[in-house]
């Protein structure tokens, strides 16, 4: 049994924590001179995060149904603040920040909080500027983030495992005005992206997209995404992993007419969220690269993933992959403890990391 994307609510008897309360974070493995602590602790499926420039973290969950505002008010760089902004909501994946005003992304609707940082508070109020997306639960928790043109880009997940739907907005990437108007498709073939972040240099997008299940514990792999322009077509559900027609969907169809990925990230590893390091914290070698949270596999036989991956770029192009975190998966004993799932980089340079299975927030520092 494989799957690359967890179910919203997967089987119990995938996982099994190791830990009694305790995060066992002495058990992460980081690269010499790098540290680990707990940020926030208690943040009950943690899922997207959005930093504000006075350092308020805004964290999503899925399965919750909340949102949260998270602040550090003493500046000890631990959480001791938390509000409740929003409860009862329908998958809300996604938050995102422009100009003061905080942006989330339910499953069909986009809400938008003005002047956030003057109104925290729960259950503050919001206002729905759009509201058109399908309401399909099955890949429609969402990520979302302005690009460098100023608009709110919006992923739209498949309503499957693998099929061709009617609808061409499934499968595809859209973006909007910010008041929610003229949503368009940029992209299509993706099956299910969770994270993207545009290059610092050449303001070119990269995302992240989970393979489909039930191929097999070795295939297809998970993929970065590369897109030079507008308007490309990544292969779902015809081509996976620039280079294996779908046993189903396949037939008659030619891998070269799509585009490849920019990188494949292994089998069922599900990577989720992913940013470019700016910061001026880490060695001079980590500007410019991307790190990603690999959620990791929830019913392949031998799991896969469950760590924090570094994309090393050579002239703006992403050449390779290596582990950043590891320790969240016990290999021994195929056992799991936390699942990261988006990373932050914080004004000072460190690095935030969320897991929706541990529930908790994660700070990564570098001390030479």
């Amino acid at each position: 049994m494989i799957s690359c994307f967890s179910k919203i609510n997967p089987p119990n008897k995938v996982f099994s924590p190791s830990y009694d309360g305790n995060l066992p974070i002495d058990q992460l493995v980081l690269p010499d001179g790098f540290k680990i602590d707990v940020y926030a602790e208690g943040i009950s499926n943690a899922r997207s995060m959005a930093l504000s420039s006075s350092g308020t973290l805004f964290v999503s969950t899925r399965n919750e149904g909340n949102v949260y505002a998270l602040k550090d008010t003493n500046g000890d760089l631990k959480i001791d603040q938390k509000t409740t902004l929003l409860t009862g909501m329908t998958l809300p994946n996604g938050v995102a920040l422009r100009n003061g005003d905080l942006y989330v992304a339910e499953v069909n609707r986009i809400l938008l909080i003005k002047d956030i940082e003057n109104n925290i508070k729960e259950d503050v109020a919001y206002e729905v500027i759009n509201e058109d997306y399908p309401d399909k639960k099955h890949h429609g928790w969402k990520y979302i983030a302005f690009g460098p043109d100023d608009k709110l880009y919006v992923p739209v997940g498949a309503p499957c495992n693998i099929c061709e739907s009617e609808e061409e907005i499934f499968a595809t990437i859209t973006r909007m005005n910010p008041d929610g108007s003229n949503v368009e498709i940029v992209h299509e073939g993706i099956r299910n992206s969770v994270g993207f972040d545009w290059h610092p240099i050449t303001k070119q997008l990269y995302f992240t997209d989970n393979g489909r299940d039930w191929m097999g514990d070795d295939e297809p792999e998970c993929e970065l995404n590369f897109a030079a322009e507008d308007h490309l077509h990544f292969g779902y559900p015809y081509c996976h992993e620039g280079g294996l027609l779908d046993p189903k969907l396949g037939e008659g169809k030619s891998c070269d007419d799509y585009t490849p990925p920019a990188l494949k990230l292994g089998p069922h590893v599900a990577p989720l969220g992913m940013e470019f390091y700016e910061g001026e914290m880490f060695p001079g070698e980590y500007k410019n690269d991307a790190f990603i949270a690999l959620h990791g596999s929830w019913n392949r036989e031998k799991k896969s993933g469950y760590e924090i991956v570094r994309v090393h770029f050579e002239d703006n192009k992403a050449v390779r992959f290596s582990s950043f975190i590891s320790g969240w998966l016990e290999k021994e004993s195929d056992s799991v403890w936390g699942r990261p799932v988006d990373v932050e980089v914080m004004s000072d340079g460190s690095l935030l990391i969320s897991d929706d299975f541990a529930d908790a927030i994660y700070r990564v520092y570098y001390e030479g």
